[in-house]
């Protein structure tokens, strides 16, 4: 699975299970975790990922960062981390702008596990600017952000890479929100801007008000059309694959297995839960024509669980150590983490039976 696409079956599994999360431990495991480790950090390794993260920096007695993302033994990130759907407002987080002016690290995240917003100093040396250099929703996350996101990657991670295209980051941003407020409600400095290229006298209060409409009207027949063109555009080439298509033998091709977003959310939980007492990486999948299996280090000799996902009724079948299942049902894909134990179980016993 490629960056995108796991950064995609994040965005899934938080549409699935949000209303299931309701504290910052739980959006921490089944969100947050998993984003650090779709960048490539190990989050069992306390000396790479380390929680609860504090340092002897004459700061306040107790005040602690979430996760530190270090390098070297240097922490290069901070990850202060808040409930889903909690507001974010980093006027409100002191000690993770005290640790920034303190600590060797230039970026900083804060972020509910949906919306990830990305800070450093550009304004103001040692200083963490007010505005974000880099924010997106996870859940409607743009390919070119995506290609941003990427570059905190750690096989990619390097601090004068970020540093060039923060700033430009930084003020598109700021100017696509300018101008996307200005187009919706524009001001008289930004009309008289376009009237006086076309009118040659005084722009009056008038004047101003007779443009004002037309400006709107121009902006908006302009990106119709371009929408409307690039609509077209794709329309005629989506027809001509149709007619290539048309024009070669069909063959007839055999069922294919498709894995469904349900099926990858589920995965998601039980990742979740069995990160607490085995490496993620050991948790696998396969999927087959009638159920979902969930094994330990891709060994069909050990499997965990499957999973039943029909529309009309949805069960899971725990199988133990002595390979035998037990069907429970599901109301909800939540209703997962009722088994926790049982799972715990059995991922522990291949684990230990791998380290003996």
């Amino acid at each position: 699975m490629d960056f995108k696409e796991q950064i995609k079956q994040i965005a899934k599994s938080i549409n699935t299970m949000r209303d299931s999360i309701i504290t910052e431990e739980a959006t921490k495991t089944a969100f947050i975790l998993p984003f650090i480790q779709a960048l490539g950090y190990n989050i069992f390794n306390p000396l790479e990922v380390t929680p609860e993260y504090t340092a002897d920096l004459g700061l306040k007695q107790g005040e602690k960062v979430d996760y530190a993302i270090q390098k070297d033994n240097a922490p290069i990130l901070f990850i202060e981390c808040k409930k889903i759907g909690a507001e974010l407002n980093i006027q409100n987080e002191s000690q993770l702008l005290r640790y920034f002016h303190t600590s060797t690290a230039k970026f900083a995240i804060l972020t509910n596990g949906e919306t990830y917003n990305f800070y450093s100093d550009l304004e103001e040396k040692n200083k963490m600017d007010k505005v974000p250099f880099l924010s997106f929703k996870i859940t409607e996350i743009k390919d070119n952000q995506i290609n941003e996101l990427k570059k905190f990657h750690k096989e990619n991670f390097d601090f004068d890479n970020i540093l060039e295209t923060a700033t430009d980051l930084k003020y598109e941003s700021e100017l696509r929100r300018f101008i996307t407020g200005q187009l919706a409600n524009p001001d008289e400095e930004f009309i008289k801007f376009f009237a006086k290229s076309v009118y040659s006298s005084v722009c009056t209060k008038k004047v101003i008000d007779q443009f004002t409409p037309l400006v709107k009207r121009v902006f908006n027949q302009l990106i119709n059309d371009a929408v409307t063109e690039r609509l077209q555009s794709a329309l005629n080439k989506e027809n001509e694959k149709q007619k290539e298509a048309q024009e070669k033998e069909v063959e007839p091709e055999e069922p294919k297995i498709i894995t469904t977003d349900e099926e990858m959310s589920a995965f998601f939980i039980i990742r979740a839960i069995l990160c607490k007492v085995v490496p993620i990486e050991k948790i696998t999948f396969r999927d087959a024509q009638s159920y979902f299996s969930v094994f330990y280090d891709d060994n069909n000799r050990k499997q965990i669980c499957r999973l039943y996902l029909e529309d009309n009724k949805k069960r899971i079948g725990l199988i133990n150590a002595n390979k035998e299942e037990r069907k429970e049902d599901l109301e909800q894909l939540s209703d997962i983490y009722k088994f926790e134990k049982e799972l715990e179980e059995v991922a522990l016993f291949y684990y230990n039976q791998e380290q003996n």
